[in-house]
């Protein structure tokens, strides 16, 4: 299972698929294949694994980090697949949450295979909760990016903040963008930067991915059409809303998964204290402006509103350190009740 979890980290973002790994083992616990699931339209991880087999495994076991999908869409059902290959044992992490695609687990049952699940649940349940989420929740899953001095500060006086961190850390920013299906602004700060808000390389350039992250621009501000977010690069969404509840329901109906949140202190502030920001990566750079504009304007009072944040990861970037973790739960219920955001 650690071998299939290892190939479904290591896969490309295949939003709005879930990154899956399969590895087939011959009775002698042998592997004979492993597979990864890719971009809407090509084989499920289950698929790929048995197709490097010319689709026979009589007797095999097969691991997989989600339960085999039992429904015909793009593709066709998993689990009618590793029956038709001869597969006699399953063995799975989690269950499928996707209300179309479970019920494979009944299928091979039926079929007579053995199926086993739980095993790595609680990392398979981390390594797929920015695509599984939206179906746990109700919700996409949120990362908030912020970059900052020494002292806390994104911006200084005078609202200048490019570059605070350096070209390694912003190198850094744009693998972790790719993995996400949305890229999230404020229009204040749409407005100050005018930024691209796709993945692009060291030369500023579009990366030649298959598919860029939808651009989502929050606030009830117009945004000039020349400005850089209405390139032809990737499509732009505009929710003129100033409650996170509306705008993640305005993502919900656009099939978006994973949104990556950034620029501003408003917009972030006002997801912050509605509680519903599941990750931070926040990038750190050896300096001190001393005066300036905060990462996050929150709601805090006293110390009483201290949210820990469970560290994740914690590393050097270049010059730079980024710290990615886990906020905890609002310490107070009537979070949520702030002024919106521009």
């Amino acid at each position: 299972m650690r071998r299939a979890l290892e190939a479904a980290r290591d896969n490309v973002n295949v939003l709005p698929n879930p990154s899956v790994g399969c590895v087939i083992l011959d009775d002698s616990g042998q592997e004979l294949a492993l597979g990864r699931t890719a971009r809407p339209g090509g084989p499920h991880a289950e698929a790929d694994a048995l197709a490097q087999l010319g689709g026979i495994a009589q007797g095999a076991t097969a691991v997989v980090t989600l339960e085999p999908c039992g429904h015909t869409g793009r593709t066709g059902p998993c689990a009618q697949a590793l029956i038709d290959a001869g597969v006699a044992r399953v063995v799975y992490a989690i269950d499928d949450p996707h209300p179309a695609a479970g019920g494979g687990a009944a299928m091979l049952r039926d079929a007579g295979v053995h199926v086993e699940s739980g095993l790595l649940a609680d990392e398979v349940r981390e390594q797929l909760a920015p695509w599984a989420y939206r179906y746990w929740h109700g919700r996409p899953y949120v990362t908030w990016k912020y970059a900052a001095t020494l002292d806390g500060l994104s911006a200084a006086p005078d609202g200048t903040s490019k570059w605070i961190t350096s070209p390694e850390a912003r190198r850094d920013v744009q693998r972790f963008r790719a993995e996400c299906d949305a890229i999230m602004a404020g229009t204040g700060a749409v407005l100050a930067d005018d930024p691209r808000l796709s993945v692009r390389d060291e030369n500023d350039l579009p990366l030649p991915y298959e598919r860029q992250p939808m651009r989502i621009v929050v606030g009830e501000t117009t945004i000039p059409n020349y400005y850089r977010v209405f390139d032809r690069v990737a499509p732009t969404l505009l929710i003129q809303s100033r409650e996170p509840r509306d705008v993640l329901a305005k993502l919900m109906e656009n099939d978006i998964h994973h949104v990556w949140l950034e620029g501003g202190p408003r917009l972030a502030g006002a997801f912050w204290n509605e509680g519903v920001i599941d990750r931070v990566i926040g990038y750190i750079a050896p300096a001190m402006l001393g005066s300036g504009r905060a990462a996050l304007e929150g709601e805090a009072t006293t110390l009483a509103d201290l949210r820990p944040i469970e560290i994740d990861d914690l590393r050097t970037v270049g010059p730079d350190i980024r710290i990615v973790g886990t906020p905890g739960p609002p310490p107070r219920e009537a979070m949520g009740k702030g002024e919106g955001y521009e």
